[in-house]
């Protein structure tokens, strides 16, 4: 199989895979599916869930910190509450995404939605066995709660916006060009 270049190469200083930059062609149909790209397609999600799992760890060891100077050990006990519902509410759904990229669209989506209706029981859950108890902060809960979704969600969509993905069109042949197949202009 030939790969096209996509006018890449060493005299525009970028050395390496040939499938590395750019838009690649190829007169293979199945070009697409028959090519092993490092990363694959599900590189630009691993990298969403690290950065939202880094932002979640910063988020609440600065939460944890706040949380202590603002009241105490409850900050301390709400910062780690609300990071944990609010950070693992959105990371759940990017690792569910990731397991789930392989499988058939039909399957994936069932999976998703299944998932989803489960985190939301589980979040209802906790926060009602939490409502009654008096050992954490609610306004350091609410704040790195809401704090977590807004920065983990933001930090997934920087990971995918700045992943570098590779964008193949397999050529296809042009009707009429195949002398097996009839040309439109036969009357057939």
């Amino acid at each position: 199989m030939e790969l096209a270049r996509c006018g890449c190469d060493r005299e525009q200083g970028r050395i390496g895979h040939p499938l590395r930059w750019g838009i690649v062609t190829s007169p293979d149909p199945d070009f697409a599916l028959s090519t092993s790209v490092p990363g694959g397609s599900t590189a630009a999600l691993r990298r969403a869930v690290l950065y939202g799992a880094l932002g979640l760890v910063v988020l609440a060891v600065v939460g944890v910190v706040v949380g202590w100077l603002a009241a105490g050990l409850p900050g301390v006990w709400g910062a780690l509450l609300g990071a944990g519902i609010g950070g693992g509410f959105v990371l759940v759904t990017a690792v569910t995404v990731l397991a789930t990229a392989k499988l058939p669209p039909l399957t994936a989506a069932a999976v998703l939605l299944g998932s989803w209706l489960l985190k939301m029981a589980i979040a209802l859950i906790v926060l009602g066995v939490l409502n009654p108890l008096d050992f954490y902060s609610r306004p350091t809960l609410v704040a790195v709660m809401v704090g977590a979704l807004v920065l983990v969600l933001g930090a997934e969509t920087w990971g995918v916006l700045k992943s570098k993905m590779l964008y193949v069109e397999p050529a296809t042949p042009q009707r009429g060009a195949d002398p097996e197949e009839p040309n439109s202009s036969d009357g057939s």
